[in-house]
């Protein structure tokens, strides 16, 4: 008689079997395409409750069981300053995914709430701060975030639409204020849609943001709010209608940016415009 699995045992078994294509494939896909996870690595998994990190937090460590590369993994969880209720129901949810997570608290939501413009940018930026160093403390050369598909692709059209910049978001990056750390994204290639299906499989609820900004949203589980990025997220599910691959071409774009069809361009924040080589060009024979 087969033994009955635990309830993580559960939800890990269907990280690899029902969800093999929807997620695990495509979250290996990725740390292979963009060469992630070398051999000696110590890497910070940090985990914020929500959806995104707790999953990562699961795939990381599903492929350090698995995988022929040995490294090393600390899950790291910063408390910016949570509600107590949502504390306590990160620290349940680390419990039944059987995550050993090591929890430091930081005064970043105080700090940033005082914050007279883009408070949520601030909070961002100081969060990645705060775990850039612990992970350093820890002997970590990495850390690993939740960022997935549709992240990227909204980051690129909020880019347009509101920072007048044709910028992408990168699946790896060096930091540059620790040297010698570096940045991974290892659900690059995962969409929100299909982690929602996995929680709700699983019925499993996190925390969508828990910030004091935004936990009204909280019980929605549909990824959407009202910031420009949840903007964002609403015209794109409302051109999906009229074209399905509409964020699949968006992704393709970033990956074949034709640097000589742009008046402008920046590399490492200098901007060159066209004419510093225009004159050098054969012409095309438009």
């Amino acid at each position: 008689m087969a033994r009955e699995l635990s309830r993580c045992e559960s939800i890990e078994r269907s990280l690899i079997k029902k969800f093999r294509k929807e997620l695990w494939r495509p979250f290996i896909a990725a740390v292979r395409r963009y060469e992630m996870v070398q051999a000696g690595d110590k890497i910070a998994v940090c985990i914020s409750g929500g959806k995104d990190s707790m999953l990562l937090a699961k795939l990381m460590q599903e492929l350090q069981r698995h995988s022929d590369v040995p490294f090393e993994l600390e899950f790291l969880v910063m408390d910016p300053g949570y509600h107590p209720v949502n504390r306590a129901r990160l620290e349940n949810n680390a419990e039944i995914l059987e995550l050993p997570v090591k929890i430091f608290h930081s005064d970043v939501f105080e700090v940033a709430e005082k914050a007279y413009r883009n408070p949520c940018y601030l909070c961002a930026r100081m969060r990645r701060g705060f775990l850039y160093d612990r992970a350093q403390e820890l002997g970590c050369n990495k850390i690993a975030l939740g960022h997935h598909f549709n992240d990227v692709i909204e980051t690129t059209v909020m880019g347009m639409f509101y920072g007048a910049q044709l910028q992408g978001m990168m699946p790896k990056l060096h930091s540059r204020n620790f040297p010698g750390m570096e940045l991974i994204r290892p659900m690059y290639l995962i969409h929100e849609d299909d982690i929602l299906h996995w929680c709700r499989y699983n019925d499993l609820s996190f925390l969508q943001c828990a910030c004091r900004f935004t936990e009204k949203r909280d019980e929605s589980m549909d990824g959407v709010g009202e910031s420009k990025r949840q903007e964002i997220k609403l015209l794109l599910r409302t051109l999906k209608k009229d074209n399905p691959d509409i964020e699949k071409s968006i992704f393709r774009a970033i990956h074949a940016v034709s640097v000589d069809t742009m008046p402008g361009v920046k590399w490492h924040g200098e901007a060159h415009s066209f004419l510093e080589y225009y004159d050098r060009l054969a012409p095309d024979g438009e």
